[in-house]
């Protein structure tokens, strides 16, 4: 699938680091383009008895969707679905892959499914719906983007650097073991692969985040203001957002800091098939486990084990 949701990177990047910011300002056109609320009781998610006051760098969250769509209507599943949390008293980021094949519960269905049906039944809202009840804890903001809007911004930060840990083939590109710096397609192309991986879909999830990663470390060294505008090109096309300028501007000042540690996370589950199904089983204590390592990052009670 398209499914490697890099470019949160770069838009959290683009908010974390100083240049996306200053170019946002003047092309208040594609900002507004991008930018899609979603409806909520007091602006905040029900999960939350109040909202993130992110002017006293409280932590957040994020849900990243990418999203088996091109143009720039985002309809599709949600086939790449990363949670993203930040804490800047801890100048830190977790990065939580959820297999797209992960069975639970969609909120607002009234069914058991895998998870990335949320998106394609009931769009963003669904979705971040069914991710809090999946792992217990708010989600504060999302970014969704489809892969063609992917491929682009990789290209415009002129490709990232992967480390690779076994040669494989993909989308008719080959990947040798080591160091190297893909293009956006070619990037695409190494974040899709789990044929040739024993670990399947959790293999494929890691080199999403490792993607991710990159984009986040290429964007926070953008050295050239035209660089940065062709950026914000590619992702005024295929990034939708429910993040305000202004609160842009609050996070770039705030939480900058937090893009130098980035833990990446991984869940855990049995393989499974249920009415000719294949589906990602994640047990009730691995799935409290992340849960609480999570609502400890973003300061939130911790609830016991029992």
């Amino acid at each position: 699938m398209k499914r490697v949701l890099l470019v949160i990177a770069a838009i959290i990047l683009l908010s974390i680091t100083g240049y996306g910011v200053y170019l946002w300002a003047s092309v208040n056109e594609t900002a507004q383009d991008m930018y899609e609320p979603i409806e909520r009781e007091e602006e905040k998610s029900e999960k939350r008895e109040v909202k993130v006051d992110v002017e006293n760098q409280e932590p957040l969250s994020f849900l990243i969707s990418g999203v088996d769509s091109s143009g720039e209507e985002l309809k599709g599943r949600s086939d790449t679905m990363i949670v993203l949390t930040v804490n800047p008293q801890k100048e830190s980021i977790k990065m939580l892959s959820i297999p797209r094949d992960t069975r639970t519960d969609i909120i607002g269905r009234g069914t058991v499914e895998k998870i990335n049906h949320a998106y394609a039944w009931g769009g963003v809202e669904m979705a971040i719906d069914t991710v809090e009840n999946f792992l217990d804890i708010p989600i504060d903001h999302y970014v969704s983007i489809n892969m063609e809007g992917f491929v682009g911004i990789v290209d415009a930060l002129g490709g990232v650097t992967i480390d690779n840990d076994f040669e494989f083939s993909q989308s008719g590109y080959r990947f040798p073991v080591g160091e190297q710096k893909l293009s956006g397609e070619e990037a695409l192309a190494y974040s899709r692969m789990r044929k040739e991986d024993s670990r399947g879909d959790f293999g494929r999830n890691d080199r999403q985040r490792e993607i991710v990663e990159a984009v986040i470390l290429e964007a926070a060294d953008i050295s050239s203001i035209a660089r940065a505008g062709d950026i914000l090109d590619a992702v005024g096309r295929s990034v939708r957002t429910d993040l305000t300028l202004s609160e842009m501007w609050t996070i770039q000042s705030n939480y900058r800091g937090a893009r130098h540690q980035v833990e990446q996370l991984a869940l855990q589950g049995e393989n499974e098939r249920i009415d000719g199904l294949y589906y990602v089983i994640v047990s009730d204590e691995d799935r409290k486990e992340m849960s609480n390592e999570l609502r400890e990052h973003l300061e939130l009670p911790i609830e016991s084990n029992e």
